[in-house]
């Protein structure tokens, strides 16, 4: 008889002590001593509990249906509370929770439930929180799991984000073309200011032309070469025409190599 009088506490678990049905004090762990018809005793577990909570549907700011399932991560602080307060506590949170989450998220658009979700759920815990202390419960987090969006809306995002894809390649290559047209106006200009360079350059691309015998080229000669090659020449009595001839035979045989 004494023994069935004895309720072992676990380290985890608070005892609530009713004495002929009014609130005596909490227990903590250890054994206690009932005495039966004066006495009752609750025990309520305080260690981190979970509530997995369904999809639940809902309409965005701008207007667009979706379904967001939540994980609340709560702990009873307060023992005598959680069961003087509420009748069912975890039954109570996960109802405030589905309620709360449904009008968080009616309150922001869907870019910024999708980009923000911590923002949404730090919004939830908080609206939670709020109530759920009166019932000696603490809200130690609220996690958002998958956010399902309707078929059509998830196509017209994919071709958003296919369309800014796009967006940046064009940009990106009109940048390297500007990088480009700004490096040949650089050397056009240095080529202007030294004549030399544009000869040697010119040379330089006809001797590797006389190494690739799968192409056929046009090449056009500046008249700054001739004027050049004239200039070498002048003690001979070859014209600017003849001077051109000769250089389009001497271009004609390094590409027949």
């Amino acid at each position: 008889m004494l023994l069935t009088n004895i309720r072992q506490i676990n380290e985890y678990q608070r005892g609530i002590l009713f004495v002929m049905g009014k609130y005596k004090r909490v227990v903590n762990s250890g054994w206690t001593f009932i005495i039966p018809i004066f006495q009752s005793m609750k025990i309520v577990d305080v260690r981190t509990k979970t509530i997995d909570l369904a999809d639940q549907g809902g309409m965005t700011a701008d207007n667009v249906s979706v379904k967001i399932g939540a994980v609340v991560f709560f702990k009873i602080v307060d023992a005598s509370r959680a069961v003087l307060e509420v009748e069912n506590y975890q039954w109570a949170i996960s109802q405030l929770a589905e309620t709360t989450m449904r009008t968080a998220v009616g309150e922001v658009e869907l870019n910024k439930l999708l980009s923000g979700r911590d923002e949404v759920a730090n919004n939830i815990e908080a609206i939670i929180e709020s109530k759920a202390t009166d019932w000696g419960l603490h809200i130690i987090g609220v996690e958002l799991k998958d956010i399902v969006l309707p078929d059509d809306m998830k196509r017209t995002m994919a071709k958003q984000a296919e369309a800014e894809r796009e967006k940046l390649s064009v940009i990106t290559k009109a940048e390297g073309e500007l990088i480009a047209a700004e490096n040949l106006s650089k050397a056009a200009e240095m080529m202007s200011k030294s004549p030399g360079a544009l000869h040697l350059r010119t040379l330089s691309t006809l001797n590797d032309l006389s190494s690739d015998q799968s192409n056929t080229v046009i090449f056009a000669i500046p008249i700054e070469v001739l004027r050049a090659f004239e200039k070498v020449g002048s003690g001979s009595n070859l014209s600017l025409d003849d001077m051109a001839t000769k250089i389009s035979g001497m271009i004609k045989g390094a590409t027949n190599k």
